[in-house]
C-alpha cells in the first residue's frame, strides 16, 4: 500500500483546517498545530511552501496567520501533494536509487504510471469536497461556533 508522508498529511490537513474552520478569516499556525498535535516549526516550513506556491496567503501582524489564496473549490489535493513532494525531493539527496534492469524497465515505469493515475485522482478532489465531507460527518467548525445570531 502506498503511504503518504507525515508532512503530506499535515499539509493537506492544515489547508483543510484553514478552509473549514476559518470562515474567511486568517488562522494562526498555533491554532493548526494545536488541532493536529505537531510542533509549530515543523508545520511552518510547509505552510511557507504553500504560500510560495500560491495556495495560501500569509498575513503578518497581531491578527495575522494564513488564509486560502483561492476559493476552496479551486484548490485540489493534487496541488498540495505536489508542493510537499517538491519540498521532500529537495531534502532527499539521492532521489534515484540504483536499480537492476528489471527495476529500470519494468518496475519504475509501472510505478510512474500508477503515480500518474493517483495524481489524476487527487487533482479531481478539491478542498471544498473535503469540507463538504466533514460537514456531512457532522464535524463542528470553529467559525460556525463563533457566529452569534442574537438580534
Amino acid at each position: 500500500m502506498l503511504r503518504p508522508s507525515k508532512k503530506m498529511l499535515f499539509a493537506i490537513e492544515a489547508v483543510l483546517d484553514i478552509a473549514y474552520h476559518a470562515g474567511g478569516e486568517t488562522v494562526q499556525s498555533r491554532e493548526i498545530t494545536q488541532c493536529q498535535g505537531i510542533p509549530r516549526r515543523y508545520l511552518e516550513q510547509t505552510l511557507q511552501q504553500l504560500v510560495r506556491a500560491g495556495l495560501l496567503v500569509g498575513v503578518r501582524g497581531p491578527h495575522g496567520g494564513y488564509r486560502l489564496a483561492r476559493e476552496r473549490r479551486r484548490i485540489s489535493i493534487g496541488e498540495i501533494v505536489r508542493v510537499v513532494q517538491a519540498l521532500e525531493t529537495a531534502e532527499e539527496p539521492f532521489a534515484e536509487a540504483p536499480a537492476s534492469e528489471l527495476g529500470k524497465t519494468v518496475i519504475r515505469p509501472m510505478w510512474t504510471e500508477l503515480s500518474a493515475e493517483i495524481m489524476a485522482r487527487l487533482d479531481a478532489v478539491t478542498i471544498d469536497d473535503l469540507c463538504m465531507r466533514a460537514y456531512k460527518e457532522g464535524l463542528s467548525s470553529r467559525s460556525q461556533s463563533a457566529l452569534d445570531f442574537i438580534i
